[in-house]
């Protein structure tokens, strides 16, 4: 009787297929998004267009700074406020949106391509492969964040040093606002990137993010329920624009208002809720 042989080495003999490393599942994402001009026009104009709106608010300003306004009835007379024109919340908007979509982008492009069947089966690893977006959207937004935020707040109060009312960054609240105003551009990626992964459309996405971000503070912010105004408080936004206030302004915070401690722990709640939205839901739903 003849033997049969078998070449080649046994399935127990072949070397392991190479696992990804954390390291290279950001590269591949890096390689995604910058792959899409669209993605850094997208946040380049934005944060172009935010600081323009910041500097031309505080220079239309400039002829009527030392001009004396009448107090109005039952209100202490007029101050200018430099946080309150050189971190306006017109920018912060503009900037909100561009963040959310962008977060959304990463995902439902994926998706709609068809690429995420490629991505997921290369690496299997589904909370690995949305945690490496995650760091990356979050990254790169917080840079962009802290670029507008910082040159909005020391070119306006550069432009008002020639008036006397120029603020420091360490000056009361200064440090601050320019602190929120940079950290609720990420948070509004990571809630885009949470709105992306749940609904996996391009149009159904972006309305969800103007929805979330526009839309529902306006149902929240009347001031005759309590518990209506306290969460049209603790929304993104308007957390940020109650920490960006100026200690020493007249800013009326109405009934109700929000706390510094209270903002700070709405921002991280939207940030690791969004998060955990998105993890649990790419994990969990089929491509």
């Amino acid at each position: 009787m003849s033997t049969m042989t078998f070449s080649g080495t046994r399935p127990s003999e072949r070397a392991a297929d190479p696992v990804a490393r954390f390291t290279d599942l950001l590269a591949a994402e890096w390689i995604k998004m910058r792959s899409l001009r669209s993605t850094y026009w997208l946040l380049a104009l934005s944060a172009l267009v935010a600081i323009a709106i910041n500097v031309n608010a505080v220079h239309s300003d400039l002829t009527y700074i030392d001009q004396p306004h009448p107090p109005l009835p039952g209100l202490p007379p007029y101050k200018y406020d430099p946080l309150f024109h050189g971190l306006g919340s017109i920018a912060a908007a503009v900037m909100a949106l561009a963040a959310a979509s962008f977060g959304a982008i990463t995902v439902f492009g994926e998706y709609a391509t068809g690429m995420i069947r490629t991505t997921l089966a290369a690496t299997p690893d589904r909370r690995a492969v949305i945690t490496a977006k995650v760091v990356l959207v979050t990254a790169i937004t917080l840079v962009l964040g802290v670029i507008v935020s910082v040159t909005s707040f020391f070119t306006t109060n550069a432009m008002l040093a020639s008036r006397h009312v120029g603020l420091s960054i360490n000056d009361p609240g200064c440090l601050r606002a320019v602190t929120a105003y940079a950290l609720v551009i990420p948070v509004c990626a990571l809630i885009g990137l949470a709105l992306g992964s749940v609904l996996r459309h391009a149009t159904a996405s972006i309305v969800a993010v103007v929805g979330m971000l526009f839309i529902l503070p306006m149902l929240f912010g009347g001031e005759r329920y309590r518990l209506l105004k306290e969460i049209g408080n603790h929304l993104p936004l308007a957390a940020q624009a109650r920490l960006s206030l100026n200690p020493d302004g007249h800013t009326s915070l109405g009934e109700y208002p929000a706390t510094i401690t209270g903002s700070w722990i709405a921002l991280a709640a939207w940030a690791l809720v969004s998060v955990a939205v998105a993890v649990m839901v790419v994990r969990r739903r089929d491509v």
